[in-house]
């Protein structure tokens, strides 16, 4: 069994950032990729016919065995096992890095409410956990902390019983230990407006009816913010599922995703791009690695 360094171990990493994957898009080619993939020493992992692709995949193979997992990992985890697994991207929508109270959520799923997955990997602490679950349960109906096998115990001793509980297992499969609990009435309507676009939080009051202030951009502001602090908070909750999953909606990256290797398809749907770079994003994975590896 061919054991990799640290620093070959991060360069794999490194591959599946956003850097990365914009590079590709917007060039067709990558040579941040190009290097990295000398750090990783992937290319005397693959075989002469081999793509940029199938790289990517050698990558995530490494990567996702368990003690060298990084929050890619697990997005991915939850994105083809619960996203594209129970779900559908043609019914519900996925938010990465959304906005709640004083952190940032790792991953939202939106179906029939919203639920947070907050990511405890193999190289995370749980010393923050109980702030993260405090914010999340401001905004969010449903928490759960999706944890590796060794944090699971530690998870289970600090959140409290409406808080599910999920692990990715050393063989990437994923089990409930405890089911969360929905409780859309908990919400902070206006710890939610805080974590909104303006033109969402405008679109969800004229949904239930509520007329919106003619005023300046200075004093707007703070007008809709206490127009949300009088809402009943299942009543919003429900009205902000329906308007993330229209304004957030990745029906238009279903056809990117089905070409693209499964290692890529957590990127593509959590790394905005714009329509025109799809193309030359698969150009780029389709590359043959010889020729990837004279990119500059």
């Amino acid at each position: 069994m061919i054991r990799n360094t640290k620093s070959e171990l991060a360069a794999m990493s490194r591959l599946f950032s956003s850097a990365v994957f914009r590079d590709m898009a917007r060039n067709a080619r990558s040579g941040l990729f190009r290097r990295l993939l000398d750090e990783a020493g992937l290319a005397s992992l693959c075989d002469h016919t081999a793509t940029v692709g199938d790289a990517f995949d050698r990558a995530f193979s490494v990567l996702k065995v368990a003690g060298q997992r990084d929050e890619y990992i697990y997005r991915s985890a939850v994105s083809h096992k619960i996203l594209m697994g129970t779900h559908t991207l043609r019914t519900a929508s996925m938010l990465t890095e959304f906005r709640a109270g004083t952190c940032k959520a790792d991953l939202v799923i939106l179906n029939g409410t919203a639920t947070v997955y907050e990511i405890k990997s193999e190289r995370d602490s749980l010393t923050r956990l109980a702030n993260q679950v405090a914010n999340y349960r401001k905004v969010f109906a449903k928490v759960n902390v999706i944890a590796s096998e060794d944090h699971v115990e530690g998870v289970l001793a600090t959140v409290s019983e409406d808080i599910g509980v999920v692990c990715l297992s050393k063989r990437y499969r994923i089990s409930t230990e405890r089911e969360g609990v929905n409780q859309p009435e908990r919400v902070c309507p206006e710890t939610v407006f805080e974590s909104l676009r303006s033109a969402e939080a405008v679109a969800i009051l004229r949904a239930l009816g509520r007329d919106i202030p003619q005023l300046p951009n200075t004093l707007l502001h703070g007008a809709l913010r206490s127009i949300f602090a009088s809402l009943d908070p299942a009543t919003l909750h429900r009205e902000m599922v329906r308007t993330l999953k229209r304004t957030r909606n990745l029906t238009p990256l279903v056809e990117l995703v089905d070409q693209l290797p499964e290692s890529l398809q957590a990127a593509a749907i959590s790394i905005p791009l714009k329509r025109a770079e799809h193309v030359k994003l698969i150009e780029a994975v389709g590359t043959p690695l010889y020729k990837a590896m004279a990119w500059s």
